[in-house]
């Protein structure tokens, strides 16, 4: 009997086993595509290289620029660490999303029609329009630049390949079937404009926020005219994967736009840039930066590395306030490559303010000074920028306006708040009641804080492209489909950057 009884025990028990095994897998739920990615824990976010996007910097081996900061924010927000893929082409980008090497292009695309077809596209972060670009006095000037369309018959125009540029040029075609263009691969937007100003090609067109950073570092570019109505440029999805990671981004970008990061995030990379462009004063910079920077260049860096500064950013603040000119007085009487004040030179030891590497070092040790005593509370970049402020205005006067911020109930540790107080130190209503009173420089230094990163903005994107020549020597573009129907040749290999969760770039003002 009790032997009948265990038998039975064991069938049963078996077929209960052999149940379970069929029905596990059906049990169990499939990931979501978000859920995956929390898995993983990695957020593989594909990209393009240019100043208005995201670039390689020796000063930070993550990478900075607009999306990057972007995708982070998205990256933390998930609680995932964000590792970013870069493709030179545009349509390197793309497939990085179709063949799921990529969870999403972050990369400054426009959402177009045919795009639609296999993208989802998030709610957009940003507006542009095209522009045709030209090289000024190649031929070209105002007066007798295209005006339209029809005068860009017979021209040399050259465009990226599996660009939305490419894409309005085909809808153009049809009603003007003379119209010729060469769509070129293995080529970003720098080396597309170089084509232009090497007078390979008479005309490009880039979107509107990558011509606004370039143009401080080619200032010839100009535009000759929008080429069709502004577009909407969102993140790009693979429409094969369910919508989770896809909703959780729409929510984010939506989110951050309601709050006010968003705009927080644009005024940090292109408040500065998108001011009236000052051709003069940009091919002045480009010149003394092939004449006078390599003289002072390693003083830069001893002095930067000793404090623990970028020396871009020293750099920078050297040319605002002496244009790089060690032989350089005020009337008030600083003087030198960081214009000193007698008593400042006192403080950090130096005994010639003339002399260009004591005046670079007690540049640095006074920034440092500086940049110590700003409030911990404060956060980079904000920090960097009130520290300049205090070098220029005085760090008195960037406490009062500090206060003035708090009581009109804006944030007191934020530069673009700040900045908006800084000229109130000139009316009497406002610094009387202040405790460091008049502030002579306080219209001035917002001004100086945005020169400051406009010169920083070329002299990284300047170091951060001889880098990026270095690591690619082995690299022979392909040649390009002159046909008008945008073809791409060819797809480079890519290269991987991972930032930690959470993690802080080196570089100050990004």
């Amino acid at each position: 009997m009790i032997a009948k009884t265990l038998y039975h025990m064991r069938i049963t028990v078996s077929i209960s086993f052999m149940l379970a095994l069929l029905l596990t897998p059906a049990c169990q739920p499939k990931l979501t595509a978000l859920e995956k990615v929390q898995q993983m824990g990695v957020l593989t976010v594909v990209t393009r290289s240019s100043p208005a996007l995201y670039f390689h910097d020796a000063g930070n081996a993550q990478g900075s620029g607009f999306e990057y900061e972007l995708a982070k924010q998205f990256a933390e927000e998930i609680g995932v660490t964000l590792v970013m893929e870069e493709q030179q082409t545009l349509g390197g980008v793309l497939d990085a999303v179709k063949d799921k090497r990529a969870n999403l292009a972050a990369a400054g695309l426009s959402i177009t029609r045919e795009r639609n077809k296999d993208f989802h596209f998030t709610t957009p972060y940003q507006r542009i329009t095209q522009r045709l670009i030209y090289r000024s006095g190649s031929g070209y000037n105002h007066s007798n630049a295209p005006k339209n369309i029809s005068d860009l018959i017979g021209k040399r125009i050259v465009v990226m390949a599996h660009s939305s540029h490419a894409e309005r040029l085909a809808i153009l075609k049809k009603a003007h079937p003379n119209l010729e263009w060469v769509a070129k691969d293995n080529i970003d937007s720098a080396e597309l404009i170089q084509l232009v100003f090497e007078h390979e090609f008479d005309f490009t067109i880039i979107d509107s926020n990558e011509f606004a950073a370039h143009q401080a570092l080619m200032p010839e570019l100009t535009a000759a005219f929008d080429i069709g109505e502004p577009e909407s440029v969102a993140w790009a999805f693979d429409r094969t994967e369910d919508d989770s990671l896809y909703l959780a981004a729409d929510d984010f970008l939506a989110n951050i736009n309601t709050d006010g990061r968003l705009e927080a995030l644009k005024e940090r990379f292109f408040g500065h840039i998108n001011r009236q462009f000052n051709y003069v004063g940009a091919r002045r910079l480009l010149r003394h930066m092939d004449k006078r920077l390599p003289e002072f260049e390693k003083y830069f860096k001893d002095a930067a590395a000793q404090e623990g500064l970028d020396w871009r950013l020293l750099a920078a603040v050297s040319y605002q306030e002496s244009l790089w000119d060690p032989k350089a007085i005020s009337p008030t009487g600083v003087r030198g490559l960081m214009m000193l004040t007698l008593k400042t030179a006192k403080e950090m030891n130096i005994a010639n303010r003339s002399d260009p590497q004591q005046s670079i070092e007690g540049g640095a040790a006074y920034l440092k000074t500086i940049i110590k005593r700003i409030p911990s509370e404060i956060t980079e970049p904000h920090r960097t920028w009130m520290a300049l402020a205090s070098y220029n205005a005085g760090y008195g006067h960037i406490k009062d306006a500090r206060k003035i911020t708090e009581i009109q109930g804006d944030d007191k540790n934020s530069w673009f708040d700040v900045k908006e107080r800084l000229p109130l130190l000139q009316q009497p209503e406002y610094y009387k009641y202040t405790r460091f009173g008049y502030a002579r420089g306080g219209k001035q230094a917002p001004i100086y804080v945005e020169n400051i990163r406009r010169y920083y903005d070329v002299l990284v994107w300047a170091t951060s492209r001889a880098t990026q020549q270095i690591h690619n020597t082995a690299y022979t573009p392909n040649t390009p489909t002159t046909v008008s129907d945008g073809t791409a040749v060819a797809l480079r290999s890519s290269s991987t950057t991972e930032t930690g969760r959470g993690a802080v770039g080196s570089r100050a003002i990004y």
